[in-house]
């Protein structure tokens, strides 16, 4: 039996039969890291704002042979029902899908005018004790509700929420993801996210393959990248780069993102073709990104559906009495 050829770099062949030099991948690059069960890679669907776009995700999945380790919300727990959320969670569950939703408020929503400067302010951030508060009573609801994963933008939220987890007020299987709103983009900040509780971290979609190994270098956690970012975080294609993508940052969770769409954050009924028609694409760019990973032989390494756990992190200590 043949040992499997390493996976091709796009043109390389052609370019070299033309006498055209291709660089050559260095080993040394090569994250050394994977998710416990041994996968580099997983998946992941953004914006999926409601059960009804959540049926369109998992009808297109299957029509498309998309497989997804995890749906993420972004409007918030506050904008859904039990009902909803419930529904939600049911759904997920039949298919082993992760299903993560994000905790509210936030700076962009509150009455802080900061945000709407052109030097953005505090950003999502939770602004004072109450948005904090509110974070946190999102976090109790979803998770009594069977939530599993909390989408979260500010480093205090990060850190109480990952404080409640460890005192047990949480679920202890509860993952906390860490928004690309706020995603760190060097490896000392990467590594401070990860010891403040960051199950899986956002980095920002135009991150360098070099910038990629160098957070390597200092911490394991699970990545989340955008292949295809939106809009207001660049608009950025990344689909040929996808296999270094993994090469270089696994662990790592590869999002289906789409430029050229409009926002749909805080979402409502008002919005429901756009955020139907625009969760369908999703999908679809996931197939392509995965068509491509096929051709160039390097669709190998995806973790096994169902699995979700990040293995064993490093975290900070709380003082005591705080």
């Amino acid at each position: 039996m043949n040992a499997p050829s390493a996976p091709r770099r796009p043109g390389a062949e052609a370019l070299a039969g033309i006498g055209h030099p291709v660089p050559a991948a260095d080993p040394a690059d090569t994250s050394p890291h994977s998710f416990p069960d041994g996968g580099t890679w997983r998946t992941e669907l953004p914006s999926v704002e409601g059960p009804e776009a959540l049926a369109v995700v998992l009808k297109e999945s299957s029509r498309l042979d998309v497989p997804i380790h995890r749906v993420s919300q972004g409007s918030g727990v506050w904008m859904l029902t039990d009902a909803e959320i419930t529904e939600m969670v049911e759904s997920c569950a039949e298919r082993g899908i992760e299903l993560c939703l994000f905790t509210g408020p936030r700076g962009t929503w509150d009455i802080g005018a900061g945000t709407r400067t052109d030097s953005g302010g505090a950003g999502l951030r939770a602004r004072g004790h109450d948005a904090l508060a509110g974070c946190v009573e999102d976090a109790l609801r979803a998770t009594a509700l069977g939530v599993r994963c909390l989408l979260v933008a500010d480093e205090g939220v990060l850190w109480t929420l990952h404080r409640l987890r460890a005192a047990g007020r949480l679920p202890a299987g509860t993952t906390l993801k860490l928004s690309a709103l706020t995603g760190p983009v060097n490896p000392a900040s990467y590594a401070v996210y990860e010891g403040l509780g960051a199950d899986s971290i956002n980095v920002p979609s135009d991150l360098t393959l070099d910038h990629l190994t160098e957070i390597r270098r200092v911490s394991r956690a699970p990545m989340d990248m955008y292949v295809e970012a939106p809009d207001d975080l660049g608009g950025y294609v990344r689909m040929y780069e996808a296999a270094e993508l993994i090469r270089r940052g696994a662990p790592l969770y590869l999002k289906f993102g789409l430029s050229r769409s409009p926002g749909i954050y805080p979402y409502g009924a008002q919005l429901r073709d756009t955020a139907l028609a625009t969760a369908r694409e999703r999908v679809r760019r996931g197939r392509l990104v995965l068509d491509l990973l096929a051709r160039l032989g390097a669709d190998g390494g995806m973790s096994p559906l169902g699995s979700r756990l990040p293995g064993d992190l490093r975290r900070l200590t709380a003082p005591e009495g705080n």
